[in-house]
């Protein structure tokens, strides 16, 4: 009888927990992973850093975080905010 590898650890996706596909995009700040979040999973309200204004339940966003961070440093954008934010700047800090 042949022995059976054990099964290697997935998040909810089904991908091992340690493998990003999010996008990342280049800034003159550093790298970013960006998330697309559509309007259907988006379940609660967020506070975008670059206008300061809410992003209401079911409105598509973007949720960015640097690439040399971790989940906690995630922060959700109105995504024209997002788009500006090189022009403009965060209007919070990231602490």
């Amino acid at each position: 009888m042949s022995r059976r590898r054990p099964a290697r650890r997935t998040g909810k996706s089904g991908r091992p927990p340690d493998v990003r596909d999010d996008p990342i995009e280049e800034h003159p700040d550093g790298d970013w992973y960006v998330r697309s979040i559509t309007g259907s999973s988006s379940t609660k309200t967020y506070r975008c850093p670059g206008c300061d204004h809410e992003i209401a339940p079911a409105t598509p966003h973007v949720v960015a975080w640097p690439v040399h961070a971790g989940a906690d440093d995630r922060r959700h954008w109105h995504t024209v905010c997002w788009r500006a934010r090189d022009r403009r700047g965060p209007t919070r800090s990231w602490s």
